[in-house]
């Protein structure tokens, strides 16, 4: 027998699933059309994510281990610690010390707030691109500030760098949106207001965010210079008599002079307090072959250095591009557009590193390379004038891809385990984890030792960093706590008295410490006599653990 015959039966869509199909399409194409309309939006949101990605990777570190024990402190203790260390970042801990009361702590969420600014700092650099040379200039500004090796770097830090970055972009736009308003005469004043009580901000939030105002001030000088030229130009070769107005006049430097001081009277008591603590970077060392290294490479491209040479060669043929396009006698609008672009990238670049390098020459050891990060968004819009001029344009796409390629292994080295400084102090803490968890429900001590390259810390920071590893230890050693004293880090007392009168109902104890300025062979001897003796080491870079019974 066969088996009968079955026809198809069609199954007609129904209307309301067409029309929601349609509403869905129709959804898609509005978005994309308003992100290609906002690119602010788009490459802001790509740097979001790009810089958040594996941020719970790398192990937390000496800097981060600064930013996570002064936010966790109460508010009357913080405000006790910026009186004597710290005052620089203040502000910083304070919005640290909110984010981490509202989400908790984890390395993800200490270093999102970094993450965050970063593209926040990407989406003002787009804007800052099509204010001063258009879409395609705003656009690939963008991308290369999310490329460049230091800002990884800050993106990936529970630290305030990519936030000075912002600060110093937005600072930039609204000083220039200011500028532009004066010119047409259309609420100028209140745009100066914004800008003075935002310099008084960042300053406050970074101190040497006050470069910037300075480099402020060289764009406008110098664009007053080109102003004053290009009209006694224009006066000798235009026979009609029309001369171009100016885009710095003299109220726009009345007004920026006194948005400037107003700023600067309201900041000078945290500048005073900031200059009184200059001990805390007594670290940064004298004018040397390492300075040049630094501002060469360290400071805005990591220690790549074909990355470094690219974008130096870059950064030059932009503006001697520019300069040439724009002296010209057929330059139109967009060569002067581009030109007034390298009027403001060139003093917000150079300016502040000078000074640093400067002050640093003259005794004062200012200049370190991560405080020149509030340069990256001008030293990214130069890179973009450069490839921006590229014919035919195909080679611009080609540009940004190679960009892309050289980013690719410091992009993925600072996601690294060990990226921040090699630092092992995850691997210590999964150590003590494990170990705990095969021990009885003995109570256990810790002595925490010395912190490696960093002589004024005790390995209490790794049990702040991974506190769930150290949780329901007695800290055998500690003298005073730093909030105790006002300070960053605890201090332990004598070995030999204070351990043993805290060993009691003690069964375990563990030494956690670094193979510099090394405590150790103290705290065996001193819990020898005690009847302990010595169960397992490890050693994990350098950080070394013990572990005792008695």
């Amino acid at each position: 027998m066969s088996s009968p015959r079955t026809g198809t039966v069609t199954v007609r869509r129904t209307t309301s699933d067409a029309s929601t199909r349609a509403r869905l399409r129709a959804l898609a194409l509005s978005t994309v059309r308003t992100l290609a309309r906002a690119p602010e939006i788009t490459i802001g949101a790509v740097g979001v994510v790009v810089a958040a990605a594996f941020t719970w990777v790398p192990s937390v570190w000496y800097d981060e281990a600064a930013t996570l024990t002064s936010a966790q402190r109460s508010w009357p203790a913080l405000w006790a610690e910026l009186q004597n260390v710290d005052a620089v970042h203040g502000l910083y801990y304070a919005l640290m010390h909110v984010w981490l009361a509202l989400v908790g702590y984890s390395p993800f969420t200490l270093r999102f707030p970094s993450a965050l600014a970063t593209g926040i700092a990407a989406a003002l650099v787009v804007a800052l691109g099509r204010r001063l040379g258009g879409v395609r200039l705003g656009v690939v500004s963008g991308v290369v500030f999310l490329l460049l090796p230091r800002v990884a770097w800050a993106g990936t830090e529970g630290r305030p760098y990519a936030t000075v970055t912002t600060l110093a972009a937005l600072l930039t736009l609204v000083g220039l949106t200011a500028v532009r308003r004066t010119r047409a005469r259309h609420h100028a004043t209140r745009w100066w207001v914004v800008y003075g009580v935002l310099a008084a901000v960042a300053v406050l939030f970074n101190v040497y965010l006050a470069l910037a105002v300075v480099a402020h001030g060289v764009v406008l000088a110098w664009t007053g210079v080109a102003d004053r030229a290009a009209r006694r130009q224009a006066s000798v070769t235009d026979r009609s008599g029309a001369v171009p107005s100016a885009m710095v006049d003299r109220a726009v430097a009345v007004r920026w002079a006194v948005a400037a001081v107003a700023a600067a009277v309201v900041v000078l008591p945290f500048i005073g307090l900031a200059a009184g603590q200059a001990k805390q970077v007594g670290w940064i060392t004298g004018i040397g072959w390492a300075t040049l290294r630094q501002v060469f490479a360290t400071a805005w491209f990591g220690v790549v250095y074909p990355y470094a040479a690219v974008a130096w060669l870059l950064m030059i043929v932009a503006v001697v591009l520019t300069v040439r396009a724009a002296r010209r006698p057929s330059s139109g609008a967009r060569d002067v557009l581009r030109m007034q672009a390298v009027r403001v990238a060139v003093p917000l670049t150079i300016v502040p590193t000078a000074l640093l390098v400067a002050a640093t020459a003259a005794g004062e050891h200012l200049y370190s390379p991560k405080y020149a990060s509030l340069s990256l968004p001008f030293v990214a819009l130069l890179i973009g004038l450069a490839i921006t001029a590229l014919r035919p344009r195909r080679w611009v796409a080609v540009a940004v891809a190679a960009m892309v390629l050289l980013s690719v292994p410091t992009s993925t080295i600072v996601r690294l385990p060990h990226a921040k400084q090699s630092s092992h102090w995850a691997n210590a803490a999964a150590i003590i984890e494990r170990e705990r968890d095969v021990t009885t429900d003995a109570d256990e001590g810790v002595v925490y030792g010395s912190v490696w390259g960093h002589p004024t810390a005790t390995a209490q920071v790794i049990a702040d960093a991974y506190p769930e590893a150290f949780s329901g230890m007695r800290d055998l050693a500690v003298a005073s706590t730093g909030a105790e004293r006002g300070q960053l880090w605890n201090v332990n007392g004598d070995i030999a008295t204070t351990v043993p009168a805290r060993l009691t109902d003690i069964d375990t104890v563990w030494f956690v410490g670094a193979t510099s300025r090394n405590i150790r062979p103290q705290v065996s001897e001193t819990l020898k006599d005690q009847g302990f003796h010595v169960v397992r080491y490890w050693h994990t870079d350098t950080v070394i653990l013990w572990k005792y019974s008695r």
